[in-house]
Parts: structure tokens; sequence; C-alpha cells
């Protein structure tokens, strides 16, 4: 069975004949499965990968580099002011720069999952224009200004969709877009305003992708158990769900497990960078016995950048390890 199939029937709840994995696009492990081709070109604008040049993103943010390898922050909005909105315009959906480099890289996938990834979907793309704490304040205070600037983001992302399809079209297999919604307490904002925002905007992005033919792959990370039923109503296939420990591992994949997709990985705040390889090992198995059923609904995930939060090298291949020796496996217990 190729890749690409086993990988859909995870997603599907189609009895994959395996345990299918998802190995990160710059860190690969040699001896373990790789189903998945996952592109993140998506993601370098014109000036530059995030935070890697003096010149700001294609959205106008500017990034400076933090001392973590793999993530910068934006400390130059371009919407601080409400007044730079009259004449703030977004980058062109349809600018060939995007777009010109996906041919190789999606033909050289062979018979892997194709997954393009887009971070900063929505609510992230918001308060990187406007500022954390400013957008914060402005659910109340400046809300059709608000609903003006995640309307121009919907319209990119649909755009995007629509370009990509006539391009490439089936040699797509999903889409891996990124909001982090939580503390490691509970999401930023209430339900009410994730329902008046957020949730008619995502139906709009999610029913494009989806009209595309193609899986729609969530990460956000932090506590967002309350939001995730919301998640699921608007269609999303796959979630990525890297802090497993913080959701409530055992009653939280025994209320969604059948229901949703997980990209999972042993918890990359607490466990992984513990090291103990009998605790990788064992959250793993307890991964694979509470959040996939006996028909699907499992990936193994690397997240890939482990120097960053502070994760040896052996840690992700003792994991790996664990779900392969799982791989094959039917009965959970």
């Amino acid at each position: 069975m190729e890749r690409h199939e086993i990988v859909r029937r995870a997603i599907t709840f189609q009895k994959p004949p395996r345990l299918p994995f998802w190995q990160h696009w710059n860190h690969k492990m040699a001896g373990f499965p790789d189903d998945v081709c996952n592109i993140w070109e998506m993601d370098r604008a014109e000036a530059g990968w995030f935070f890697d040049r003096a010149a700001p993103d294609d959205w106008g943010c500017r990034w400076s580099a933090t001392d973590l390898k793999n993530i910068g922050q934006v400390t130059d909005n371009p919407l601080a002011s409400w007044e730079a909105l009259d004449h703030y315009r977004p980058p062109d959906p349809l600018n060939p720069f995007y777009y010109d480099r996906l041919e190789p890289l999606i033909a050289a996938a062979g018979d892997r999952y194709v997954a393009l990834t887009a971070h900063n979907l929505l609510f992230s793309r918001l308060h990187k224009l406007r500022g954390f704490a400013a957008t914060m304040e402005d659910f109340y205070a400046e809300p059709e200004r608000v609903a003006k600037v995640l309307d121009m983001i919907v319209d990119f992302k649909v755009r995007q969709c629509g370009e990509l399809r006539r391009r490439f079209g089936d040699r797509i297999h999903g889409l891996f877009v990124a909001d982090d919604w939580g503390t490691q307490a509970g999401p930023f904002i209430g339900q009410n305003l994730f329902d008046e925002f957020f949730v008619p905007r995502y139906r709009t992005i999610f029913d494009a992708i989806h009209a595309c033919g193609w899986h729609v792959i969530l990460h956000s990370c932090g506590r967002i158990n309350p939001f995730v039923p919301s998640f699921l109503a608007l269609g999303v296939d796959v979630l990525n769900m890297q802090q497993s420990r913080n959701y409530g591992l055992v009653e939280f994949g025994e209320q969604y497990r059948g229901r949703v997709c997980f990209l999972a990985t042993v918890d990359i705040q607490t466990t992984m960078p513990r090291g103990v390889e009998e605790e990788i090992r064992e959250e793993a198995r307890l991964l694979w016995r509470h959040w996939g059923a006996a028909d699907g609904g499992l990936i193994v995930f690397d997240y890939g950048a482990w120097e960053a939060v502070g994760v040896r090298p052996e840690a992700p291949e003792i994991m790996f390890d664990e779900f392969a020796k799982l791989m094959n496996a039917t009965e959970r217990g």
C-alpha cells in the first residue's frame, strides 16, 4: 500500500495497515517509516524565512530572533496604529513566488502524503499585525476593525487555496495550519469571543480547504481543551497536539479518540526534555492506547527542532522506537 494511502486511512478511520509516521522535514531518523512529505515553503517570505533577514516579512511584520534556534518574535507590528489600516495592503495571494518552488518538492514526494505547512492561520496573523496586548483589548474596544483585518486574512487564505488547487490539485493531500490558542491553563479568550470572531471565519477557510479535496491539519499549542469541540464541528481532520500531559493525557484521549485524528508526540514540555527512557516509552504506549482507535486516528509526529526545547538527540529515537514496536499492533487493552 502506498504511504499516502496509509496516512489517509489513519485520518479517515479506515483501518490503515500500520501506524503512520510523520518525520520532520529537516530531521529524518533512519530505520523508521517516513510517510509524509512536509513542505514548509509556503512560510518563506520574499524577504527570507521569518526573522532571518532585517527586512519585514511580506505582511510587514518585522521579526527579531530569540535565543531559540527555531523561533523568533514580531517586534514591529505594521498595524500598531489603527491609522495604518486605511492604506494597509496584504501580500498578493497569487504571487508566483509562493508557488513556483513547490513543483520539484511535490515531485520528490514519491508515494508519501504531501502536506503543505502554512503557519499564522488567523489569530496568529492578527496579533502579529496588531500586537498581542492590543489585540486582546481590540476585541472589546475595536471590534469592527478586528473584523476587517480578519476578513482580509480569510480572503488571502481562500485565494491561496484556490491557486494551490489550480496548480497542484490532488497532488496535495493536506494543509498544515497553525494558530496557538492556549496558555498552560486555558485559551487566551472566552468561548463567546471565539464564536463571534473566529468560528465563522475558520469555517470559510476550512470549507475552502475541503473543497480542494484536502485534509485540515491544525496545530495549536496550549491547553485548548474548551475549543476542541468547536474545531471538530468546523471539520478539522487532524489535531497536532504536542503537550499531551497538559491536556490531561488519558481523559483527553478518551473524550476525543475516534472523533478526530491525532498527530501526536510525547510531551515536548515535560517528558521529552526530562529524557528518562522508560517515561518516554510509557507515554508513547499511553498515547497509542488512549488517543488512537482500533480503526485509525493516530499519526506519530516528530517535533524536529528538539534542541530548541532542550531535548537530547537520543530521546526522539527512543520515542520512535517505542511507537515502532506498536506499529502493527491492534489490541489496546
